[in-house]
């Protein structure tokens, strides 16, 4: 049994405690809150522990720190859990600064702790399937990536204000699932954005909408368009151009019932939010996390992952702001 002690009891924390209660292979040993009513709350649901976080790393019982803390937590948390020489499953973004992240991640790279990057869209069965299929060669070399991913509406404006703004928080999925689909790293980012859903939002100095081009050294495109608000549902499609064919993944709806009449033929809307959307890719997510520990192999989605989507969230950002081409190189490239 693999031990977990969990950093966070919100939103993001029920889904993983309610994974780690589905495994046979984990359990969730300790919950860590800064709002004690929250993590006594899903400690008594799930049969763990409110400790704090000297007391959980401290614990020889417990091997993985799963991190689902507020963003600004995340970097202090991994270091520490590296350092106490835990395997560590931490949500994205690591960080909001491309400098702390780096930091953070040579002291995991010093200790050799494994640690995973929350993009859990990795493991979602549609995607994965459209991947291990562009792989395999069933459309030939890719040409063109087209990434469409809308929310339902605009989160609390709060929650904005300390998110990082859209690109680091919402497009960096998307950044993600660029290179992994591409199969080589963007050279060059140019993006647009602009703020027509809620005024507030662009008082902060965020956006609500967003295109973004990515440019591979071959010449591979990435198209990414996103928006805070799609009246009918949570927005989330794939398509793939190669030189022989296309690739699609769409949206998962309740049903796939259809009716057709004399006015029109209609089915059911894409579900409503993330949580039902990828409630498949979470539970994937642990599963895949567990037998890369058990079997000693390399993290499906590893800390230089979770490092390079940020590189692109800022040379995206970069471009929103000076309306130009940014190359991925000025803004920080790979690590050594």
């Amino acid at each position: 049994m693999i031990n977990f002690v969990q950093f966070g009891a919100g939103r993001i924390g029920a889904i993983h405690a309610a994974s780690l209660a589905a495994s046979d292979d984990a359990a969730l040993r300790y919950v860590v809150d800064v709002n004690r009513e929250a993590a006594e709350r899903l400690g008594k649901k799930y049969g763990a522990k409110v400790v704090d976080t000297k007391t959980a790393l401290a614990d020889p019982d417990v091997h993985v720190a799963l991190i689902a803390s507020s963003t600004d937590t995340h970097a202090d948390l991994v270091v520490a859990a590296a350092k106490a020489g835990k395997a560590i499953f931490c949500e994205k973004p690591i960080d909001l600064s491309l400098k702390r992240v780096d930091t953070c991640l040579e002291v995991v790279k010093q200790t050799g702790v494994p640690m995973l990057v929350g993009f859990n869209r990795r493991v979602d069965p549609s995607f994965r399937a459209l991947h291990d299929r562009l792989r395999a060669g069933e459309i030939g070399e890719v040409e063109q990536v087209i990434i469409s991913s809308r929310d339902p509406g605009l989160p609390p404006l709060e929650y904005l204000k300390v998110s990082g703004g859209q690109f680091r928080d919402m497009t960096i999925h998307d950044f993600d699932m660029a290179r992994w689909l591409l199969g080589e790293e963007p050279i060059e980012v140019y993006a647009a954005g602009s703020c027509v859903v809620d005024p507030a939002v662009g008082k902060i100095g965020d956006i609500d909408q967003a295109m973004v081009i990515l440019r591979t050294q071959s010449g591979k495109l990435c198209h990414i368009n996103n928006s805070r608000r799609a009246s009918y549902g949570y927005d989330q499609r794939i398509e793939v151009h190669g030189a022989r064919g296309r690739l699609m993944a769409g949206n998962k709806t309740p049903t796939t019932v259809e009716v057709a009449n004399g006015t029109a033929v209609s089915a059911d809307k894409p579900l409503h939010f993330f949580l039902e959307r990828y409630a498949e890719a979470y539970r994937a997510e642990l599963a895949a996390f567990l037998d890369a520990l058990r079997k000693r192999k390399p993290m499906p989605v590893g800390a230089d992952d979770g490092r390079q989507a940020l590189v692109l969230a800022e040379a995206a950002l970069k471009s929103h702001r000076t309306g130009r081409p940014v190359k991925v190189s000025s803004i920080g490239g790979r690590r050594a």
